[in-house]
């Protein structure tokens, strides 16, 4: 593969130059081992073999069953060296839904870690889905140096790399249908921003990276692959320790963190920031929900002299059309509407327009963006329905973010439907609505956001139906989707309320539910 300066990088290109040019270098600190660049892309050419022997063949979509372990590392590296398509399966998400995401993103195989393999259960229904578990023991044991090399099956053929307008990995957002959206994401889609973070966050070889996201959120990508491009060592902590980020930082000797500005509320209710003790935190990069003032003010006072950055954008925009860096000096905060950071402003070439509800531009609407990256089309074609929009010769993706300019600044007020988002989560109501019909006791449903006690949004689902122990709703809804997607609260309702065009009135909803 070239290196030349004019190729649009994939993601292996990424890894592989910084493997090329400090081979020895760190590339992963996993618990108490370290794992040099060399090591990785050996065990990755040895695990891509693997995976042609158990598939008989090249798979073209593997999915991965794996979180903070080596094979979750060398997995994706691992698709990737097959020119196939990675699909992330997080293992905190029931085995349910991760088997649905494989059926709608037609996988191959799944290559899974030895620890969530625990929770997959084989069905009758799931015959046509190869599953290949492998432990770290094996992943760094099995690869001998100057080994013989593993057997290749007579079906299977040396794969092509692929190129930067394949598709790299397909991630999901919540479906309002109640079936999720599938996002494919081509290896042209992430090399901008890959390139932008690496120079806009002076990431190099002396940077220490906490991978702090999941490997099924879009923000992953850059803390694997801004990592990995710029030669620099991805630092794993494990969950619990995200619970005391200052002493992971501390001891991890970090200095680049991605992270959701929901860490910081709910180390804040833990009591988990001591002021000033984070001291070599270069850069602080928020994504994936608004950052409140208050959130920012928080981190500040824990790592006095980090530079914090508020990125924004849709996975469908690849999460980085714009990024606010906030002033060393808070007086020089500019006021927004809903005390959050400003958007900021966006690069040269993404282009942008605010529709208001006439479908004209405004002042204050639904933010649109243009870009040479964005989202050609969602997995399932009949989810691009009124996700875009024609202007004359010109398409537009509709973010569904109302935004309003304050300052010279453009700023997030919200949703303009009923998505939400929590704790960086995308959460679209009537995928949880659709569940909660399916069952017994339950005739027809509707899912707010709430802002509690700690101005937190939560999850409040109203229902008419018959009375049910909530605890075990919850249990039950937690084996079909997400934990961050089951509702806080539910409220027995004698009629859903409607407005005078018909549709639920979310208004009122929430007037009742704001102070039960």
């Amino acid at each position: 593969m070239s290196a030349d300066a004019n190729e649009v990088p994939t993601l292996l290109t990424w890894f592989e130059r910084s493997a090329r040019r400090t081979p020895e270098a760190t590339a992963v600190e996993l618990r108490e081992d370290a794992y040099s660049y060399r090591q990785l892309d050996q065990y990755s050419h040895w695990l891509a073999e693997r995976i042609l022997v158990a598939r008989g063949s090249r798979p073209e979509r593997i999915g991965l069953l794996a979180s903070r372990s080596l094979l979750s590392f060398v997995g994706y590296l691992a698709a990737l060296r097959l020119g196939a398509t990675v699909v992330p399966l997080s293992p905190a998400h029931p085995e349910l839904r991760n088997k649905a995401l494989c059926s709608l993103a037609r996988v191959d195989l799944v290559v899974a870690d030895d620890t969530a393999v625990l929770h997959w259960e084989r069905g009758r229904d799931d015959d046509w889905l190869s599953l290949l578990a492998l432990s770290d023991a094996a992943v760094c044991t099995r690869p001998a140096l100057g080994g013989p090399p593993m057997p290749r099956p007579e079906s299977a053929t040396r794969p092509a790399a692929a190129g930067p307008d394949e598709v790299a990995c397909i991630l999901y957002a919540s479906g309002a249908n109640g079936r999720p959206r599938g996002i494919p994401i081509r290896h042209r889609h992430i090399a901008r921003q890959v390139a932008d973070f690496i120079g806009r966050f002076e990431v190099g070889v002396d940077a220490r990276v906490s991978h702090t996201f999941d490997l099924s959120s879009d923000a992953a990508l850059y803390e694997l692959f801004v990592t990995w491009g710029a030669g620099a060592t991805l630092v794993v902590p494990q969950r619990s320790e995200l619970l005391v980020p200052a002493d992971h930082l501390v001891t991890g000797g970090i200095s680049h963190l991605f992270a959701g500005p929901a860490l910081i509320s709910a180390c804040a209710a833990l009591d988990k920031l001591p002021l000033g003790m984070v001291k070599g935190l270069r850069y602080s990069i928020f994504l994936g929900d608004r950052l409140t003032y208050r959130q920012a003010e928080l981190w500040r006072a824990v790592a006095p002299g980090t530079v914090i950055e508020n990125v924004y954008g849709p996975t469908e925009l690849m999460a980085a059309c714009a990024a606010y860096r906030l002033p060393a000096d808070r007086d020089q905060w500019p006021d927004t509407p809903e005390g959050t950071a400003p958007i900021g402003r966006f690069s040269d070439d993404v282009d942008h327009l605010i529709l208001g509800e006439d479908g004209r531009e405004a002042a204050e609407g639904e933010l649109c963006l243009r870009a040479p990256w964005h989202l050609d089309g969602y997995l399932n074609p009949a989810d691009d329905l009124r996700r875009f929009v024609r202007l004359g010769t010109l398409t537009y993706f509709r973010t569904g973010d109302r935004v309003r300019r304050a300052g010279g600044e453009l700023v997030h007020l919200g949703r303009v439907d009923e998505q939400l988002r929590l704790r960086g989560q995308r959460v679209e109501p009537g995928e949880v609505e659709a569940l909660l019909r399916r069952h017994a006791l339950v005739t027809d449903a509707a899912v707010i956001g709430v802002r509690g006690r700690g101005a937190e949004l939560e999850l409040v689902a109203c229902y008419t139906g018959a009375p049910f122990d909530q605890a075990a709703m919850k249990t039950w809804l937690r084996k079909r989707i997400p934990s961050f997607m089951v509702p806080r609260r539910f409220v027995l309702l004698d009629a859903i309320p409607v407005n005078a065009d018909g549709r639920v009135d979310r208004a009122a909803l929430l007037r009742g539910c704001t102070h039960t």
